[in-house]
C-alpha cells in the first residue's frame, strides 16, 4: 500500500459541471479536481483519475461495478470518490457492501457546481474529504459541509439540501 498518497477517482456530479450560457443548461467538459487543488495549494500528493462523468441520478450499477473494482484495485489506501449527491448514500452503501479492507474511502460532492465559484460548497467540501481520508480509520464515509458519516448513517435531506444522520 502507499500511505502517504490519494487518489480520487471523478465520477461526475454538479461538482464539476459546467453552465452554458446559451441553452441554460448545466453540462460535464472535464473535472476541476487539478485546477482546486493548485487553487488550494495543496502540497499533497495525489493522483486524480476520471472513471466517468455522469449526474449521480443517472448512475447504474454498472457505474458502481467499476468504482468498486477500482477501489478494490488501487494501490492507494486513502480514495476520494467525487459523486453526485442525490446518490451518494447508495454508492456509499454499495461499496462497505463489497467489504474493501485496509482502505479509507471518501465520497464527497457539490450542492453547486465549483464552476459557479465563491457561492459552491465544492471546494470546502472537497478540502473536508482530504482532511478526513488522512485521519479516519478505513471504512467507507460521506464527506458534506465540513462533517463525515459513516456509510450506514447518512442521507441527503431532500427538503434542507443538507447531509444528515439517520438516527
Amino acid at each position: 500500500m502507499n500511505d502517504d498518497k490519494i487518489v480520487c477517482f471523478v465520477t461526475g456530479g454538479t461538482f464539476d459541471k459546467e453552465y452554458n450560457m446559451i441553452t441554460g443548461e448545466l453540462y460535464f467538459q472535464d473535472t476541476h479536481l487539478d485546477e482546486m487543488f493548485e487553487r488550494g495549494r495543496s502540497t499533497l500528493d495525489i493522483t486524480v483519475r476520471t472513471l466517468m462523468m455522469v449526474d449521480s441520478l443517472e448512475i447504474t450499477e454498472d457505474d458502481r461495478n467499476l468504482i468498486a473494482y477500482n477501489c478494490e484495485r488501487s494501490q492507494f489506501d486513502k480514495i476520494i470518490i467525487t459523486h453526485g449527491t442525490d446518490t451518494m448514500a447508495e454508492t456509499a452503501k454499495y461499496l462497505a457492501d463489497r467489504e474493501i479492507k485496509g482502505k479509507t474511502i471518501v465520497l464527497t460532492g457539490a450542492m453547486i457546481p465549483y464552476k459557479f465559484g465563491t457561492s459552491s460548497d465544492g471546494f470546502f467540501n472537497l478540502g473536508s474529504a482530504l482532511a478526513f481520508a488522512q485521519t479516519l480509520r478505513p471504512g467507507v464515509y460521506v464527506a458534506m459541509n465540513g462533517k463525515y458519516y459513516d456509510w450506514n448513517n447518512v442521507r441527503k435531506n431532500k427538503k434542507t439540501g443538507y447531509f444528515e444522520e439517520i438516527d
